[in-house]
């Protein structure tokens, strides 16, 4: 019997280190050849949308789909889960927590490897849902000292200070203008909804990493076109995804300033096929759009734990 588990169940399983852990095994495999990852199609409606993407991994065991519709100004995601070996539907999943904690698993995976291994300073633009996820995750695999947090709204960057403070224990500055955020930061966080750039070229600082997983669509952009020229090493979650929806990085490659032979995957980072960073003087970017193959990494961990707890509603199908 499958089990159907609720977003409390994934709060209570998927703690972000062990995200960190399962979104890291899922790039090596990827990178490796092991895994597939189909990038996301969408079907577009009057009224919103419904977005679709598939991944298997069978060094997990693992292979699936999550699917998701954006209408009515509200997302609502479900994974399924099934059996590499049986091809068994494991698990039905709600996977709104899910999708949050994988988004900012693989900007952890993506630092631990990409950002100096001294980095201790965040620069962090957006305060929403997601941006907790991407700190705790950079938490898990740098010695953070300070995170300062820029949004325009100013209840939602305090509130998202006294969380941070509270949750993680790390010092947190809101500022007020943007390019404050920035000023110093060994890393950089863009986790927003802006169709225009947020973070400029002319504020990075030699040596910082960049994380930008809030755009995944042609017409939103989070970095200028400066942020991206000056960086070093650009490596995304999987290329031909990037080649549909990186608003961050079309934009030159139509106009000739940067090309796809310059734009790695993160799988390539984790196996050790192109390095992440050969100098503390880089910058690195990140562009995150996030993979189903992060997904079925993830749920794996939650239908374990799950399973072994005795958690979880069992429903017959296909008996």
């Amino acid at each position: 019997m499958a089990l159907l588990l609720h977003e409390a169940d994934v709060e209570r399983y998927l703690p972000m280190a062990d995200a960190v852990a399962a979104v890291e095994a899922a790039f090596r495999h990827l990178g490796s050849g092991e895994a597939q990852n189909i990038p996301r199609a969408r079907t577009r409606l009057p009224t919103g949308q419904m977005h679709v993407m598939a991944a298997a991994d069978p060094a997990l065991g693992y292979l699936g789909l999550k699917a998701y519709t954006t209408i009515g100004g509200r997302a609502r995601f479900v994974v399924l889960l099934f059996s590499t070996q049986t091809g068994e539907l494991l698990a039905v999943m709600e996977a709104d927590t899910l999708g949050q904690r994988r988004t900012g698993a693989a900007s952890g995976v993506a630092t631990r490897y990409m950002a100096r291994s001294d980095a201790q300073t965040v620069g962090v633009y957006g305060t929403g849902w997601q941006a907790r996820s991407q700190v705790a995750a950079i938490a898990a695999v740098r010695d953070i000292r300070q995170i300062r947090a820029y949004s325009r709204n100013t209840e939602h960057r305090e509130a998202f200070a006294r969380g941070v403070r509270e949750g993680l224990g790390i010092e947190v500055v809101p500022v007020d203008q943007p390019h404050l955020a920035a000023e110093g930061a060994d890393i950089l966080i863009t986790i927003t909804s802006a169709r225009e750039p947020v973070l400029r070229g002319e504020w990075l600082t030699p040596g910082v990493h960049i994380n930008a997983a809030g755009s995944n669509a042609l017409v939103r952009r989070e970095l200028d076109e400066a942020a991206v020229q000056r960086c070093d090493r650009i490596v995304v979650d999987a290329v031909d995804q990037a080649r549909l929806e990186a608003g961050d990085l079309l934009p030159l490659i139509e106009r000739g300033t940067l090309h796809w032979g310059q734009v790695h995957g993160l799988g390539e980072v984790v196996t050790g096929a192109y390095p992440g960073r050969v100098s503390d003087r880089e910058m690195t970017l990140f562009k995150s759009l996030g993979l189903a193959v992060e997904d079925i990494a993830a749920a794996g961990v939650v239908y374990e734990r799950a399973l072994a707890d005795g958690a979880g509603q069992r429903i017959a199908m296909f008996e």
